[in-house]
């Protein structure tokens, strides 16, 4: 037996045929809670943007230093992936039982940098840092971020630490200490390269890059943490931070790959 169909019929069930199809895949979408070092909150918009048009899955981002959210995570915040400032936070959480073993690596390498709007200002090799050319410098509290530690080792190694302590103006993440600069309330700071990094330089201001080899090497990992266990969406988002197109933009914003 033969069927004909009008066009009005065929565009009809043309049309109902998509509407399966996107419910299909609005029903298997799924957001993603994420816990992110303050460094790394831009990059990682850029790659959830990537990420949704990819999967169809979202990220419900939050950002800020990574000590704290070690904390939060132990006392059970229900975040389901963790993209810290360092390796040693997700290794203790995998040790500790609270996140997915197997899962950590490490997503990419931070520099630090020493940074000034005033264009003349930071030279390159940190010498202004002992002069009284500035009455504030910003930093990360060294006790939850690990860019705060490396801004201390960094200063300990050029020999002025004790007598820049006075003049310190410190943040709760690397974040706020970027804030202070750019607001005036400290002259310059070391912020993360990242915040200040476009088109393969310093966007503005003044800058010296921190050589690696007067701090602890910045290696940013990720882990999945236990309410993410079962969670496809979450295990598709580590996943896609081996990436060749999240790892562009990683690099985009002057992070060193591993």
């Amino acid at each position: 037996m033969n069927y004909k169909f009008s066009d009005s019929r065929i565009t009809a069930l043309i049309g109902a045929c998509i509407a399966g199809i996107l419910l299909s895949v609005s029903a298997q979408a799924a957001e993603v809670k994420v816990a992110v070092a303050a460094n790394f909150a831009q990059p990682m918009k850029d790659i959830a943007a990537e990420f949704e048009k990819d999967t169809g899955h979202k990220l419900a981002i939050t950002q800020g230093a990574t000590g704290k959210f070690y904390a939060q995570i132990t006392n059970g915040a229900p975040f389901e992936v963790f993209l810290s400032a360092d390796d040693e936070a997700p290794a203790k959480l995998v040790k500790e039982g609270k996140a997915v073993t197997g899962t950590q690596f490490t997503y990419a390498i931070g520099r630090l940098v020493l940074w000034s709007p005033d264009e003349k200002l930071v030279d390159q090799g940190g010498a202004v840092l002992k002069t009284d050319r500035f009455k504030y410098i910003s930093i990360a509290n060294a006790k939850v971020a690990p860019y705060g530690r490396a801004a201390v080792q960094t200063m300990q190694k050029l020999g002025v630490l004790s007598a820049i302590e006075p003049r310190v103006v410190q943040g709760e993440s690397i974040t706020q200490t970027h804030q202070f600069v750019t607001t005036g309330n400290a002259q310059l700071g070391f912020v993360a390269l990242s915040q200040v990094w476009e088109n393969n330089r310093i966007k503005s201001g003044s800058g010296w890059i921190v050589p690696e080899d007067m701090h602890e090497q910045l290696r940013q990992d990720i882990v999945l943490l236990n309410p993410g266990k079962e969670s496809s969406a979450a295990n598709a988002l580590v996943n896609y931070l081996k990436s060749d197109k999240a790892k562009k933009i990683v690099e985009r914003y002057g992070y060193k790959l591993p």
